[in-house]
């Protein structure tokens, strides 16, 4: 039913079989639709008798407007709301998939045992590619990965971009198509560099960027030796250009460490090689090669395959536990359930309305028509409205897909010139009306036509426990999916409460480029004399992310055992304490300008300082990457990573041999953000001129992290409301068809004194009792399901009572207004009118 964001075949999931498949499954169709057409010109009663048909039921759909509409309207809905789920979900399975070595091609993960738990991660050493392609002849090609960063120079355009340094193979291994150039030799020259068609365009504007020299970080020259197509939006992959890995060794970025895990290491299988069987070969190639070392590593090496990566990225105790398949089985479920609902819907409108066709199938059966006949017409009326609900519901999609999108944070989009979309959709539209109309076909075909023609046809004890199981379901996972909008809301709001540590506010992060490393002190001096800041502290990573962590750390009273005990790590040069808004818990903040010895100085946190079993740990020496450092404070804790994952034991070091990659400045309250802004673009631009002054808000960067779980919650409120209208819709209906029956009985009640309040509470009752059993029922439920889902944070809310007290209140109170307003209605009317025909 999707299409791709790229219509290039390399990065459609398909293969060249598959694709003349699709025509297969194209000519199929026009096939069955001439023989359809061959029988109707050879047998004319048939089509006759489905003309007929036909007529009955647009007759139908016109003399009941009403109901008509309340199924139209609620098919249509169900179907838009599936439809979307499904536009989603086909995305999400489709990551990756449409690489031509999917199953031959694995990433590389580790896994070893920190604090007490086994760990898995898919950062690898540098000289772990090569290794694998020189000593395995299992492997057909490995690659390397690592994030780039760079200004790239063409004429008077300066940007910014983010890329990837890879090797050559790099092309050869994963499908992106080269609009132009070489695969196999774009990235072998020490100055090549590929770039997308985006980054293309954006440099060198509609000239051929063949050929054409880029100027990198001012430096170094490279020439364009291959143009990429824009990327898909389902691939795990997110770069503006590819550098050859022979400018990382040239920068001298590159090492032999088997203990520095910092790149990403795919590898492609020779056909025939299976996983499990180069598992166990390359398990302990890290612990091989880091015997010799000074420090050592028991970290074993496991294959982690292509289709795995984006849907199975979550790891427990070292295996798969899990990951994005969570939620796309969660929505796969609530869009079969909305699907399922708008179908009860269908089905309790016109059980209950048996009465109005009861002659007419009695009528048909003494005239010889079988069950299987008045089965398949009553079938071939449910799929027409289906038919008219799908087209509609065509038309929502393709309106509300931009809204969408930006809810989903995604490009997704109708593939009309695919026949898998024709074929799927009329699928789609066929199961729907056989679902919707499965039960009132073979509930009125089963009439017996001496009852119904002598007038003795009784529908009500019949009806009433299908019908009433039906209604509950449908506000049972109704009455869930509000329970669950609400937990998933105040589980973010929660995490959103928990105290950073750290004071967000007015503090912005701008990465080290060109020349701000040797005019550092003239910028810091500028920015603080201008009044634009009130400090200026440099780091070796964010206060929003882990840049590093390290283990084998050494300290008076430390066991073997300690030797796991893994630790972030952060580099700073002063003031870091004060400048972050962090909390000294013990001693003071680092500071090299005023003691000299801070250039060893080391703070740690809380999480530091217990599992250390420090007493005082002021003046306490630990020892890293063989060098010594003694503890000048304990800060509290703070979240550097996920907000909803215990804290980290964490090392804060002072200037050292590792250089410092970040600037963080901590704006002047006295002057608004705008004001210092423009002061610091100038002072950025007076001692940095070829870089463009670009800057991170923390505040902005710690809101994203509850970007994933807030999407959430906005779908699963979305979807609720949407199964909460629906669901009141096929009330609203049956409200509608009791007030009808019943008009008599409420006049006689009304001349005999009943009260608008009573005739209102007699026909709300028994709909207001199976929403209250809808709500004893979703309760457990949803307290289930809502359970499991807080288990994976270890940081969570516990649920309270109340939040199914107010579901359950807002549900009745929803079905009070749904029913009541068709009760007053009836109420209301005048029992003359009503009683006239007596």
């Amino acid at each position: 039913m999707a299409g791709f964001e790229n219509e290039h075949p390399a990065y459609q999931n398909r293969t060249t079989l598959v694709v003349s498949k699709k025509h297969k499954l194209l000519i199929f169709s026009i096939l069955k639709t001439w023989h359809f057409l061959r029988f109707c010109s050879r047998n004319k009663t048939g089509c006759i008798m489905i003309k007929n048909y036909l007529l009955v039921a647009i007759r139908n759909l016109r003399r009941n407007k009403v109901f008509s509409s309340i199924n139209l309207m609620g098919l249509t809905i169900g179907m838009a709301s599936a439809m979307l789920i499904l536009l989603w979900i086909q995305n999400e399975l489709s990551y990756d998939r449409f690489h031509e070595k999917k199953d031959r091609l694995y990433e590389i993960y580790n896994r070893d045992k920190f604090n007490g738990k086994i760990w898995a991660w898919d950062y690898t050493p540098k000289v772990l590619a090569p290794t694998l392609k020189k000593d395995f002849p299992q492997v057909e090609d490995a690659v390397r990965m690592r994030n780039a960063n760079f200004l790239f120079n063409v004429g008077d355009r300066h940007f910014n971009l983010a890329g990837n340094f890879t090797d050559s193979g790099f092309l050869n291994m994963f499908s992106f198509p080269l609009l132009k150039g070489n695969p196999d030799l774009a990235l072998r020259g020490n100055g090549h560099i590929v770039l997308t068609e985006t980054t293309a365009r954006k440099l060198f504007g509609k000239e051929d960027p063949m050929g054409k020299v880029v100027r990198v970080d001012s430096a170094d020259q490279f020439t364009v030796t291959g143009v990429l197509r824009d990327l898909p939006n389902n691939t795990r992959f997110n770069f503006e250009y590819l550098l050859p890995w022979t400018y990382m060794q040239e920068l001298g970025w590159d090492d032999n460490y088997w203990v520095n895990n910092s790149v990403q290491t795919y590898i492609t299988l020779k056909p025939g090689v299976t996983e499990t069987a180069f598992d166990a070969r390359v398990r302990n190639i890290t612990i091989d090669h880091s015997r010799e070392g000074a420090i050592k590593s028991d970290a074993q090496v496991f294959l982690h395959p292509a289709d795995k990566w984006h849907l199975y990225s979550k790891f427990e105790n070292g295996r798969i536990a899990g990951g994005q398949i969570e939620t796309v089985r969660l929505f796969a479920i609530i869009a079969a359930f909305i699907l399922l609902i708008a179908c009860i819907n269908f089905m309790n409108l016109s059980t209950a309305r048996s009465e109005k066709r009861a002659k007419e199938v009695g009528i048909r059966k003494v005239v010889g028509a079988a069950k299987a006949k008045l089965i398949g017409q009553f079938l071939g009326e449910s799929v027409l409205i289906a038919l008219l609900a799908g087209i509609a519901a065509v038309l929502i999609v393709q309106l509300s897909l931009g809204p969408f999108n930006l809810l989903v944070n995604k490009e997704l989009f109708i593939d009309f010139s695919s026949p898998y979309f024709w074929i799927s959709g009329l699928g789609f539209i066929l199961l729907t009306g056989l679902i919707a109309g499965s039960y009132p076909a073979f509930y009125l075909s089963s009439f017996k036509p001496v009852k119904v023609l002598k007038g003795s046809f009784k529908t009500a004890h019949a009806l009433v426990k299908p019908r009433k199981m039906l209604v509950v379901l449908q506000f049972t996972f109704a009455i869930m999916l509000i329970i669950s909008t609400i937990i998933v809301e105040r589980q973010i709001e929660y995490a959103q409460n928990r105290d950073s540590g750290y004071s967000k506010d007015n503090l912005f992060y701008s990465f080290m480029q060109g020349a701000m490393q040797n005019n550092f002190e003239q910028i810091r001096n500028d920015l603080l004399s201008s009044g634009a800041a009130t400090g200026v502290t440099r780091t070796t990573g964010t206060m929003v992310s882990r840049s590093s962590d390290t283990w084998g750390i050494q300290w008076s009273g430390a066991t073997e055992a300690d030797k796991k005990l893994d630790f972030n790590l952060l580099g700073t040069d002063d003031a870091f304490a004060k400048n972050m808004g962090l909390k000294l818990v013990q001693g003071r903040d680092i500071n090299a300008r005023l003691y000299i010895t801070d250039s060893s100085a080391m703070l740690l946190n809380e999480s530091a300082a217990k599992v250390m079993r420090f007493k005082d740990p002021i003046g306490e020496i630990v020892r890293f990457n063989e060098q010594n450092f003694h503890v000048v404070g304990v800060i509290k804790d703070f979240i550097l990573e996920s907000p909803y994952e215990p804290i980290t034991p964490m090392l804060i070091t002072g200037p050292n041999r590792y250089g410092f990659y970040v600037l963080n400045v901590k704006l002047n309250p006295a002057h608004t953000v705008a004001e210092n802004l423009v002061r610091a673009e100038q002072i950025f631009k007076k001692y940095n001129p070829a870089y463009p002054f670009e800057y991170h808000f923390v505040d902005e960067e710690y809101a994203a992290k509850f970007a994933d779980e807030k999407r959430t919650g906005k779908l699963a409120a979305l979807f609720a409301g949407l199964t909460i209208f629906i669901s009141c819709l096929g009330l609203f209906g049956l409200a509608t068809y009791t007030a009808e029956n019943r008009i008599k009985e409420i006049g006689v009640r009304k001349v005999l004194g009943a009260s608008v309040t009573g005739i209102t509470a007699l026909l709300s009752k028994d709909f207001l009792k199976l929403v209250i059993l809808s709500i004893i029922i979703a309760s457990p439920l949803a307290w289930w399901a809502m359970n499991t889902w807080l288990k994976a944070f270890p940081y969570r809310i516990k649920m309270e009572w109340w939040v199914f007290a107010a579901a359950g209140i807002l549900s009745v109170l929803i079905g009070m207004a749904t029913v009541g307003f068709q009760s007053i209605k009836a109420a209301l009317a005048n029992p003359v009118k009503s009683l006239r025909s007596e």
